[in-house]
């Protein structure tokens, strides 16, 4: 109605308006804003029955409902205490009417029959409060909590940034909710990467980019990475990624794209086994140590019987003090070689100088020797000393050169016939069956044979270097084991040799630069320490336990990536201390994980199962509080990528 025209009284609209103007004017005028408010986006509310401890609403007005996003950091400053909290954003923004409620009648008719009607509407938010602000800018448990009608303020991303302690030499990507809010890794932090990681998430959910990023960054910072790849994903890492959506992504984050530089990166392969990259420019063939392998772990990870295992040890038995008989390990007047004998513990590696072959035909020896004497032409059997004497020339063909001599068939024999030798043929071949199919892998190294030689772990350790062990073409998960345990146990032995010798140079000179920091990153890690693998080999998981304690100490970090985190046992989750969920959509392992990672509130679980790829949830024992991050493309190549 205009102006003029009568109101519901009969009164005109101006008349309205002019009483109303008077009643202000004679109250004393409007109410100026109140100061407290001055930038606010907005304030408390009341509590209510159901809220809980550390959270509380916020109301946002309508003009600043897009303010607070998501994982907004804000401080709210609480009015007649003037106490100061932080707190996070962990729900919302929500909007609701001002007057009317969300599902009332009349809004339903308008939203179902297409009226062009739209209440004033306000936003709602839920915080949780990460501490009292002192006034040193410290934060504390907070004791009380903020008043009703509190201003709550937005914190810039600089402010925000230095609160959730989430920077790091290795950048990750960035905080959502955030426009410039990156996370990394401190990499010169013992108390991080040292403690170990789990990347965990579904098939095409970004661990790979993850991955791809992580070693870049690495790398870049002077670690030496070693990569176990079971597929190949990364062994064109050296390349710079010709994917659209990656490129794209770096040009919008302002990266740069680019691989590992070519000189810094070695891709490794198994002798007798193809790489997913044979142009590699940098390519090396490996053989594995079976000496460095613990006795115990190789029956595990043959999974030998009660039967086969007792049989297995005899022959190791034997073995070993042949090649103490033969002076071979440990050789006459080597002090050091006579003192590792001494102190070998077989729980923790193999004996020296010993090979599937001697092992093989030791074995070989010790069923021949349990098989019937053969008897003579007159049908009676030979008597002991004679058949000792014939043992070797019916069945024995000696795969070791050790045993290619008499001597040293000689002193077999005579081992053989003063130790109790368990009986039943049948046991001893269905050990020589497992052990030569480990034989006919032809992955050992064997001296007798200028073959290619094992890892040098000392080459991998070196600062910037990055080592891709490529076994996308073992064709069998027990190889994949045998390969992650020798290097495991290597890189452990070298990383305490350099540790020890850097104490002794400190002591003497104070500016010696400690050890290389080392990242291992074991690819696929469900098929290497699943719980029922577990159950069978705890020998192995023993071994990887204790690098995994005493790397904290040594600067030597792994790094778990799988996909089934189901299959990993809680011995795994026991070991790590830091997280990067992607998207998880089995509801069995999202409860698992959040019996296991702590910190993480509702609102960042309940996303999980929707997460986009390339987005995951960060966990790192540096920062504050958990985040959900968007993580940088990648700038390298890589395989298998959709």
């Amino acid at each position: 109605m205009s102006s003029q025209e009568p109101g519901t009284n009969g009164i005109a609209l101006t008349e309205l308006q002019d009483r109303l103007a008077a009643d202000i004017a004679t109250a004393g005028g409007a109410l100026p804003p109140d100061p407290e408010l001055a930038g606010a986006v907005g304030c408390t509310m009341f509590d209510l029955p159901g809220s809980e401890d550390l959270s509380l609403t916020v109301l946002l007005s309508h003009a600043n409902l897009q303010r607070l996003p998501a994982q907004a950091l804000v401080r709210i400053k609480s009015r007649t205490d003037h106490r100061r909290y932080l707190g996070v954003v962990t729900a919302g923004p929500f909007t609701e009417p001002d007057s009317l409620k969300a599902d009332s009648q009349i809004l339903v008719a308008v939203a179902t029959r297409g009226a062009n009607y739209l209440p004033p509407f306000h936003g709602r938010v839920q915080v949780s409060l990460l501490g009292e602000e002192l006034s040193d800018g410290s934060l504390a448990p907070p004791r009380l909590r903020p008043l009703p009608n509190s201003a709550v303020f937005v914190l810039s991303d600089p402010e925000s940034e230095k609160l959730l302690h989430c920077g790091g030499d290795l950048r990750l990507g960035l905080a959502v909710g955030h426009e410039q809010v990156k996370i990394g890794i401190p990499s010169q932090e013992k108390s991080v990467l040292p403690r170990h990681t789990a990347v965990v998430g579904t098939t095409g959910g970004g661990k790979s980019t993850t991955i791809a990023g992580l070693v870049r960054e690495a790398q870049k910072a002077g670690m030496a990475v070693i990569l176990l790849d079971v597929e190949g994903e990364y062994t064109h890492l050296h390349e710079p990624t010709d994917d659209k959506k990656m490129l794209d992504n770096l040009k919008e984050r302002q990266l740069e794209k680019g691989g590992i530089p070519a000189e810094r990166m070695t891709l490794y392969h198994l002798v007798g086994r193809d790489t997913a990259n044979p142009q590699h420019p940098h390519r090396r063939e490996f053989s594995l140590q079976f000496a460095r392998l613990s006795p115990y772990a190789v029956m595990e990870i043959l999974d030998l019987s009660d039967a086969q295992q007792q049989r297995f040890l005899v022959a190791y038995d034997l073995a070993s003090e042949l090649l103490r008989r033969l002076n071979v390990f440990p050789q006459k007047g080597n002090a050091a070689q006579e003192r590792l004998a001494l102190e070998l513990d077989e729980f923790e590696r193999g004996y020296p100088r010993l090979t599937p072959a001697l092992l093989l035909d030791v074995m070989q020896a010790c069923h021949d020797h349990a098989e019937k004497p053969p008897k003579d032409g007159r049908g009676r059997n030979k008597g002991k000393e004679e058949s000792c004497a014939e043992e070797p020339s019916r069945t024995f063909r000696p795969r070791c050169k050790y045993l290619q001599t008499k001597e040293g068939q000689d002193e077999l024999r005579k081992l053989i016939h003063a130790n109790t030798i368990p009986s039943h043929p049948l046991s001893w071949r269905a050990l020589i069956g497992r052990l030569s199919r480990l034989q006919r892998m032809k992955v050992f190294y064997t001296e007798e044979k200028d073959g290619v030689r094992p890892l040098s772990y000392k080459e991998l350790l070196q600062p910037g270097a990055v080592s891709v062990l490529d076994l996308s073409d073992t064709g069998m998960s027990e190889l994949n084991n045998l390969v992650i345990a020798d290097l495991l146990r290597g890189v452990q032995d070298a990383q305490d040799d350099a540790y020890t010798a850097y104490e002794q140079s400190k002591a003497k000179d104070p500016q010696t630069v400690p050890p290389t920091r080392v990242l291992v990153i074991i690819e696929e890690a469900h098929e290497f320490l699943t719980a029922e693998r577990i159950e069978r080999m705890p020998i192995l998981f023993e071994q990887v336990a204790k690098i995994a304690k005493r790397g904290r100490k040594r600067w030597l970090g792994l790094v778990f990536v799988t996909q089934l985190p189901q299959h990993l046992p809680r011995q795994i989750f026991g070991l790590v201390n830091s997280y990067i969920l992607h998207k998880i959509t089995d509801p069995q392992v999202v409860a698992t994980l959040r019996k296991t990672v702590s910190g993480i509130d509702e609102g960042l679980w309940s996303r999980l199962p929707g997460l986009a790829p390339g987005q995951a949830i960060v966990s790192f024992p540096h920062m504050t509080r958990p985040l959900l991050a968007s993580i940088d493309p990648a700038g390298a190549k890589l395989r298998l990528i959709d």
